[in-house]
């Protein structure tokens, strides 16, 4: 079992992403106020003191403990740190993302220190942000008058609910000067409105609102005291997001999810990149070491990466790609990396890209990179460029190679897609996730069974990160268990929900894997079906379209070019025919409830949609 601390917004993550395994876990709260939805959680509340956690934990075969909890709850940190070597089990922590300071703020160490800094500033009028529970902390702010004898005036913001109230009263602060939280009422309001000569909170990191309190007061022109967050023990193995979380869980819980997620071709180059520049600018010579890097959602994952060469200008480091579960042809192979200063003074560009040894280069139009370029596709681009720009700002040449590329390209579509010599640096999220088809198809069903259970009288299956994001903005009062992912299996996850009775389901996909839908392929992964040209034209002809289109299906390389590439009267005509034979195909697995299928295209725009 494992045993998650949380009442936050990290904790609501967490119980997301264990609930994706279908296994019974524990989710302990202090209070009962909390709102918290699992399917397969199971709630304890109550705080626990080290003797209660450690009897917890063995009474109930806890094998991780993850602590969600709140970044200033230090008590509970500690008492996490401590239960977990009583046991011999290990302890994470889900850490907030916390942006860089601003450096006007006033950081405080503690809350004493915040006191001191303010009395010798001489603050008179006080906004505090920071809960109500550090009321009796600044006790000796607002309680004391300022060295010139005149009492400060100060304003304490607390969530509108009884057991705050009862906290504010108990520790004697003035129920007149008490605000109560208003999510429709911005700082800069409240700034405004009270007219404070500074306000005080806690650093407490981009899902707490600190970066909307540090800008309104910037913007106001008023004095930000900043509460530094408590360091943590270096005992926890520390996560900053859902897919740090799923990686660690299945490392150290084996089993627990049936499949294991992995890294994309492009994490690898980003941190054999990152290693290889970080060896560069410090001359640490070679060797094997543990690299943080960025993924596009700005969540801070780890790998292992090997500097091979440190020279005078350059330096080379590789990484060995994880595809975790997932049938990659590149899955333990190496990827090389080479960070050489630049030589070129007159560039426009700060970090430029050269393919080495069995990395492809495109010769055909159409899949987004320049004829003759190599094939490191662009949000691989974008994550060298973000991680490595953090630690150097001059400019750089980056070169990637996969030493058995050439080979390994054979087993892949890159001939096809006129991707010559190798294999591409893809990857849109940074991570993969497994596809196998039976076990993938199972998770699928408990992640549906999770929204039901959760009241979603509506799912949105999608085939991942980037069509996802688009949909939300289409049902944005929807649960966030009701978005899942098919990946490549369509059918599958429509039988799953025929089985579990759903009425509503919004199918979203994008032209790649519509042309292949529409062809009646209901899995529709490039290791099994390939986009029919021949099929498309026939689909053009059958939608009244113009000549013109079966010219420009001849020569396409992938499906998204007939966005720019065909007319809008023959756009038009073309996509609706191929929405509604989607649709035909879904309703043969799916014939139960409602089905909305929508046609994305690459701009997050529903080109089409189909009700049946």
């Amino acid at each position: 079992m494992i045993l998650v601390f949380g009442g936050t917004t990290e904790g609501r993550i967490c119980v997301e992403v264990l609930d994706e395994a279908g296994i019974p876990f524990f989710y302990s709260t202090k209070g009962s106020i909390q709102s918290v939805t699992s399917h397969n959680g199971i709630r304890h509340t109550g705080g626990m003191n080290l003797e209660d956690m450690q009897t917890f934990c063995k009474e109930h075969d806890i094998r991780l403990i993850i602590d969600a909890a709140h970044p200033f709850a230090k008590e509970l940190h500690e008492t996490v740190v401590g239960a977990a070597q009583l046991c011999g089990i290990p302890a994470v922590r889900y850490e907030r993302v916390f942006p860089e300071l601003n450096p006007n703020d006033i950081v405080c160490d503690d809350y004493r220190d915040a006191v001191d800094k303010m009395k010798k500033a001489g603050v008179k009028r006080l906004l505090a942000l920071t809960g109500v529970k550090t009321i009796s902390a600044l006790k000796d702010f607002w309680d004391t008058p300022a060295s010139d004898g005149e009492r400060v005036d100060c304003h304490f913001r607390i969530l509108d609910r009884k057991e705050s109230f009862d906290i504010a009263e108990k520790s004697g602060f003035p129920k007149d000067k008490l605000l109560f939280y208003d999510k429709e009422q911005s700082t800069l309001e409240l700034i405004s409105q009270y007219r404070p000569d500074a306000i005080i909170t806690k650093e407490s990191g981009k899902s707490g609102g600190f970066e909307e309190k540090e800008q309104s007061a910037v913007k106001a022109g008023v004095p930000l005291y900043v509460v530094r967050h408590p360091l943590l023990s270096d005992d926890f193995i520390t996560v900053t997001g859902r897919h740090g979380l799923r990686r660690v869980v299945e490392q150290l819980v084996p089993g627990f999810y049936m499949l294991k997620t992995g890294f994309t071709t492009g994490s690898c180059a980003t941190v054999a990149a990152k290693a290889a520049l970080e060896a560069l600018l410090c001359n640490t010579g070679c060797g094997s070491r543990v690299v943080t890097f960025t993924l596009p959602d700005g969540e801070q994952m780890r790998m292992e990466s090997n500097v091979v060469e440190v020279c005078d200008g350059y330096a080379v480091a590789s990484t060995i790609k994880d595809s975790g579960d997932d049938p990659d042809v590149i899955n333990h192979h190496e990827i090389k990396v080479k960070v050489a200063f630049a030589s070129d003074d007159g560039r426009t560009e700060n970090i430029m890209f050269f393919g080495g040894k069995g990395v492809g280069t495109v010769t055909l139009p159409g899949i987004g990179i320049p004829v003759g370029g190599p094939a490191i596709n662009k949000t691989p681009r974008e994550m060298i460029c973000k991680n490595l720009t953090h630690i150097y700002d001059g400019g750089l040449d980056v070169t990637i190679s996969v030493p058995d590329g050439e080979e390994l390209a054979k087993r892949t579509f890159n001939p096809k897609l006129g991707i010559k010599g190798g294999i591409s640096i893809i990857g849109t999220s940074g991570i993969v996730k497994p596809f196998s088809a039976d076990a993938f198809i199972a998770a699928v069903k408990r992640e549906m069974e999770v929204a039901v259970a959760l009241g979603a009288d509506r799912l949105v299956i999608n085939s991942g990160a980037k069509s996802e994001s688009y949909l939300k903005k289409q049902y944005p009062d929807l649960i966030s268990q009701a978005f899942i992912h098919y990946g490549n299996f369509i059918g599958g996850s429509l039988e799953n929900a025929k089985e579990l009775n759903i009425k509503k389901v919004t199918l979203g996909i994008m032209i790649g894997k519509a042309v292949k839908l529409a062809a009646g392929h209901l899995d529709t992964h490039s290791k099994n079906v390939i986009m029919d040209k021949e099929f498309l034209k026939k689909v053009a002809v059958e939608a009244g379209c113009s000549s013109k289109v079966c010219d420009v299906i001849d020569r396409m390389n992938l499906a998204r070019e007939l966005w720019s590439d065909l007319n809008e009267e023959d756009g038009r005509k073309f996509f609706r025919m191929i929405t509604e034979m989607c649709s035909i195909n879904c309703k043969k697995v799916y014939n139960i409830g409602e089905l909305t299928l929508m046609l994305i295209d690459e701009d997050g725009n529903v080109r089409q949609s189909v009700i049946r």
